[in-house]
């Protein structure tokens, strides 16, 4: 079935007239993406032409997905707005609270039995605001997106950074914090800065071993994990075309680790042939009907220099599998230099987990894909030596997988485990055997992000990111430095072996089957339906107005933590066990900034408490200030909240009493989160002046009271000697932001314009 194809067809409808203003007002021809932007403006045809990375614009976007864990927040929120129904297409799914641990059916009974009390409130309110809910072990959201809601020219927002899976149906997807996904529910703008465009011109034609996913991790070497902040990236070119839809959403999907808004393709008759397989037959003759809007103008990709801020051209048939890694995706390292490399950074070798699935590699060409290579192993007589785990992306993915073999042929390998249809290891979600020891080792997973801790809670673990169907090969050969391509493995009868070129299928040839695809539908009115939340609950809290600032200028504050280095949402706010306590602000804010760097000691979670020069836990400390009515700032480094979309990230410092956010860069949707929730996000005019700030300083605002748009703000921090340095620090906030911070929060400011 289809959902929403009328809403659909009204999105094609404007498509014509909107696309030929915006050629008028524009001037020269338009990009994929200009054009799903321009054709989304709030205000209706454009009037002006907006300028890339300057530009605040109001969007109106048409569809939104939360996850489990971040809907919880974003709905809670949403019941502050008054509303009583979402005003476009909204779902929930129930993906990230299901740990993997033995098996697919044991560990969903279980996750269901851990978490009914938040599975039943979000059944509850998506009854009552109309909103769709796919139950648990329905599957992975971004796959389910794709399969159900995901067309091509649409506009949508959701509340996980991988919502830009996707793009690889033409989409422009973007992952944003529940407050922003509260906007758009509540019927009202969602702004966006205009992005700047890069281009990624793809030439020939994959072959062998080399898959979608090592275009992303190619991509992802050469941006590194910031370089695509502020930007959406498009793919075009004979090479793009021949690439499967969800094999262009594996690219989409993992561009959230470039930084980039967002990621997409033109049209094509991959999207076409995937609409049709899953049951969209109605869209792919909808869009048939304005095709041409739906890709890029002839001329831009004749000569993308001209239309793009940058272009990078990669050779599909010259590209070689990668593994990225370890500790962060964009470490980027051909198979065939990965031993040397290996060596020479004291990585170690030996693999005792392979993982496949997540939202990024988890459809049904990349367990075919996989399989084929254990298939390959069984006939020649070759035993794994690593454990095989495999999520599959969706219960439709699955029980197709089952009816065609694919998932017995993981069963041939004995120590070989099929998880639930969820996102388990991908976001710490993994009772991984022995993980509490801390033992430095190695894992290779068809993940997107690998930061430390994340899969299994270990800081030793040194993860690996790969295609499907190099994991599959590694954990059969279990090393890291296994090349398919050269070497060869040892079977049980003594004879040296080469794994063959993994063979797949982009779509089942007999379609997708499925008995029961987990989705409930909301009640057509929900006015009668109750949503009860226990005040004595440890797991769900309903939300309290942040306060408003009292247009003073914030003076006496301390430095809670100068963050060292790498600091993403996983470092502000973890996911894994604290995942359970998304819904209530004050148990999960027991979890802030405990991963951060302190670099005044070095340390994790242990800064100097400057009401008794003792040193404590970062919450408690955090904790004290509050209680003593003293205000903090933190420090941080470059792309500052990196990572997952996380508002909990901005919201656990908001709730607990620190006042701004100092850093060299932010990540994009970290800094909107921190607007969103009262907070004030700025960066060092200079700098080198993250330097001079010392861990006993006192930091007063000098001209905060001026807040404006395009002002710097002065800070000025007093060291304990007496001396004192000036810091400047740039903002990028608009007036409606700074209504924002005035209001104490924008849903603050939304509740005040509603009365």
């Amino acid at each position: 079935m289809t959902f929403d194809i009328d809403m659909i067809k009204k999105v094609y409808e404007r498509y014509p007239e909107r696309i030929a203003v915006a050629r008028q007002i524009t001037g020269k021809p338009l990009t994929l993406s200009e054009k799903i932007l321009y054709t989304h403006l709030w205000e209706g045809n454009a009037t002006q032409e907006y300028e890339r990375g300057n530009s605040y614009v109001d969007f109106a976007p048409d569809r939104v997905a939360m996850q489990d864990a971040t809907a919880q927040m974003a709905l809670l929120q949403f019941m502050q707005a008054g509303k009583a129904k979402v005003a476009v297409p909204s779902t929930a799914h129930a993906d990230h609270l299901i740990q993997a641990r033995v098996g697919a059916e044991a560990d969903l009974q279980e996750g269901i039995n851990k978490n009914s009390e938040v599975f039943n409130f979000l059944s509850s309110v998506c009854d009552k605001y109309g909103i769709g809910f796919w139950k648990p072990g329905a599957g992975i959201i971004h796959q389910v997106v794709l399969e159900n809601y995901a067309f091509p020219g649409g506009m949508m927002i959701g509340t996980d950074s991988h919502t830009v899976n996707a793009g690889g149906l033409g989409m422009v997807a973007i992952g944003v914090g529940g407050a922003d996904a509260v906007d758009v529910m509540a019927g009202m703008a969602w702004e966006l800065k205009m992005p700047k465009l890069i281009g990624v011109k793809l030439t020939g034609k994959m072959s062998g071993w080399t898959s979608a996913k090592d275009v992303i991790l190619k991509v992802a070497g050469i941006l590194t994990v910031k370089g695509g902040t502020g930007c959406i990236v498009e793919y075009f070119g004979e090479g793009a075309i021949s690439l499967s839809a969800t094999g262009k959403g594996t690219i989409c999907n993992m561009g959230a680790e470039i930084g980039a808004t967002t990621s997409t393709f033109g049209y094509d008759d991959s999207m076409r042939r995937y609409l049709a397989s899953t049951g969209r037959h109605d869209v792919v003759d909808a869009a048939d009907k304005i095709a041409e809007h739906l890709t890029g103008d002839a001329e831009v990709y004749a000569n993308p220099e001209q239309y793009f801020d940058q272009v990078i051209e990669i050779n599909l048939s010259e590209l070689t599998p990668h593994l990225n890694g370890p500790f962060t995706p964009d470490l980027a390292t051909p198979v065939s230099e990965f031993k040397e490399k290996a060596i020479a950074n004291g990585w170690p070798i030996e693999v005792e987990w392979a993982l496949i699935g997540s939202c990024t590699n988890s459809s049904y060409e990349d367990l075919s894909r996989a399989a084929s290579i254990v298939e390959d192993a069984v006939a020649k007589g070759v035993k794994p030596k690593a454990i095989l785990g495999i999520n599959p992306g969706s219960e439709q993915v699955k029980f197709t997988a089952e009816r065609d073999g694919f998932l017995n042929s993981f069963r041939k390998f004995e120590n070989a485990r099929i998880f639930t249809n969820a996102c388990g290891p991908c976001i710490g979600q993994w009772d991984r055997e022995g993980a509490e020891k801390g033992e430095k080792n190695s894992i290779i997973h068809s993940f997107n992000r690998n930061f430390a801790k994340r899969a299994d809670g270990n800081p030793n673990t040194h993860a690996f990111v790969a295609s499907p169907e190099m994991v599959a090969a590694i954990a059969i050969s279990g090393r890291l430095d296994f090349n398919p391509i050269t070497d060869t493995l040892t079977a049980e009868n003594g004879e040296q072996i080469r794994l063959n070129e993994p063979q797949g299928f982009e779509l089942p040839s007999k379609g997708f089957a499925v008995d029961d695809n987990g989705y409930q539908a909301p009640s057509a009115d929900g006015s009668s339906v109750q949503v009860n939340v226990s005040p004595t609950s440890d797991r769900l809290q309903l939300l309290e107005e942040f306060p408003v600032w009292d247009g003073k200028n914030i003076t006496g504050a301390r430095v809670l933590i100068k963050a060292f280095g790498k600091c993403t949402t996983d470092h502000i706010s973890m996911a894994g066990p604290w995942l359970k306590y998304r819904g209530h602000l004050d148990n999960i804010s027991n979890n802030m900034l405990i991963g951060a760097v302190n670099a005044y000691n070095m340390e994790t979670n242990k800064v100097k408490n400057q009401l008794d020069g003792s040193y404590g836990e970062v919450p408690a400390v955090q904790r004290a200030y509050k209680a003593a009515g003293i205000p903090s700032i933190v420090v941080g480094d470059q792309n500052y909240g990196e990572g997952s979309s996380r508002e909990h990230a901005a919201m656990e410092p908001r709730h607990l009493g620190v006042k701004a956010v100092l850093v060299k860069s932010f990540a994009r949707i970290h800094e909107t989160n921190l607007k969103k929730q009262g907070m004030l996000g700025l960066t060092f005019a200079n700098e080198a002046d993250y330097d001079k700030i010392q861990e006993d300083d006192v930091v007063n605002f000098l001209d905060l009271d001026q807040f404006a748009p395009g002002k710097q703000l002065t800070l000025e921090f007093i060291h304990t000697d007496g001396t004192k340095d000036i810091v400047m620090a740039n903002h990028t906030y608009n007036a409606q932001q700074i209504d924002w911070f005035k209001a104490g929060s924008a849903l603050n400011l939304i509740k005040q314009q509603e009365n």
